[in-house]
């Protein structure tokens, strides 16, 4: 195996919205490792720093009919049953709600937690309480998507955190997504909640660590046994 090989087997590309950042620390490394050296590979730790943020690993998604996965890296920080957003105007009785807890050291690239239609796009201006705060759900910046599914639509809001101060979204209304795809970003910690339709059947504890576009957190259909296909992206 070449080293070429090896390197992009072992470290994981970095997503084009982190290049400008990359470039920006690298330049003030340089700069700063021309007058001291101690500052210098502060700053160099800086930008390692920040071009792991900005990573963007292959994930494997399990595609089978049904499954509901996590949109973002991190920890199940809260399950509870809470009215979505009002912009989104997805339902005026609370729905289950799975919160998705990123911190500065998780990837931070978003993805779809379900398949089916971008219905409706709502960003929302606010403040940036602590991500992991319960009123950030309604006091934050956020940007909220609905996917329209079979089995009825599903709400994921993207709420920016006390250090995150950019919302960026790769996606339009009426774009087609699979599960697992990617469909936005929130820079420097933050959090994702996802609202699901009643009845359906919650595979994820509090606590637990998620992958995004891995962890199956829920299942729409009660059966079981049924043949499941995957896709990397």
């Amino acid at each position: 195996m070449s080293l070429l090989t090896t390197i992009r087997k072992n470290i994981p590309p970095v997503h084009r919205e982190g290049y400008p950042f990359i470039a920006i620390a690298a330049v003030i490394t340089l700069a700063l490792l021309m007058v001291s050296t101690f500052f210098g590979m502060l700053a160099l730790g800086l930008t390692i720093w920040t071009a792991l943020f900005f990573r963007d690993p292959a994930r494997v998604t399990p595609l089978r009919d049904g499954l509901v996965v996590s949109p973002a890296d991190g920890v199940i920080s809260q399950i509870t049953m809470a009215l979505p957003p009002r912009e989104l105007d997805l339902s005026d009785v609370p729905l289950l709600r799975v919160s998705v807890f990123m911190n500065v050291f998780n990837v931070h690239v978003n993805r779809a937690p379900v398949s089916g239609r971008i219905e409706r796009i709502a960003y929302k201006a606010g403040i940036f309480l602590n991500a992991d705060l319960d009123k950030a759900s309604e006091d934050n910046e956020r940007n909220g998507l609905i996917f329209r599914t079979s089995y009825g639509p599903v709400g994921c809001v993207q709420i920016a955190g006390l250090i995150a101060r950019r919302i960026v979204s790769f996606v339009r209304e009426g774009e087609e997504l699979g599960a697992g795809e990617r469909f936005g970003l929130i820079r420097f910690g933050s959090r994702v909640d996802v609202y699901l339709p009643a009845g359906t059947r919650l595979l994820v504890a509090e606590g637990q660590l998620a992958t995004a576009g891995e962890t199956v957190i829920a299942d729409f259909s009660a059966q079981g046994g049924r043949e499941t296909a995957f896709r990397v992206s």
